[in-house]
């Protein structure tokens, strides 16, 4: 790389004083100063776009292997779930046929217990919409309040004629 020193700097300035002149000078210098700085932005952003790039391609990496281990894992849980369920349908099948005195059948036929619980159900209460069809004046009539009011401005509102607010 080229290397500026304090000398080589001065010569520059000496020979754009003499070319350029005294009074376009500061213009030029001025000129070269943003472009330099541009020069330097597009090449921060350059980097950084570099940068974004390969981080994504290495959390597309990490997400491909953690998707790979959790299929893996499911998979494992899985088979361990069927192996189990079959170890039990097969104990299920032996305990009834040594009661029954019969041959063990290789489906279980058995019942719950008990009925599962309903499943919950949301109320789904309107009752904005229901406050929202009554007519004014019926909310007028009973005092129900139609428009938000601030605490001090509830206050001032019935505050008696005759007192003053403290300051």
């Amino acid at each position: 790389m080229i290397e500026f020193g304090f000398d080589k700097l001065a010569l520059i300035g000496a020979v754009a004083l003499i070319v350029i002149g005294p009074e376009k000078l500061p213009k030029v210098a001025r000129t070269i100063g943003h472009l330099v700085g541009k020069a330097q932005r597009y090449v921060a952003d350059v980097k950084s776009e570099v940068n974004r790039s390969i981080e994504l391609d290495e959390l597309k990496k990490m997400k491909t292997q953690f998707e790979d281990a959790a299929r893996d894992v499911e998979s494992s849980v899985q088979q361990q779930v069927n192996d189990a369920s079959a170890s039990f349908d097969k104990d299920w099948a032996s305990i009834g046929s040594s009661l029954d005195g019969t041959d063990a059948s290789p489906t279980p036929s058995y019942e719950p217990l008990a009925p599962p619980p309903p499943e919950y159900r949301h109320p789904r209460k309107k009752w904005r919409l229901k406050r929202g069809a009554t007519p004014q004046w019926y909310k007028q009539r009973q005092g129900i309040r139609t428009k938000a009011q601030s605490g001090a401005a509830r206050v001032a509102r019935f505050r008696p004629p005759g007192l003053k607010t403290p300051r």
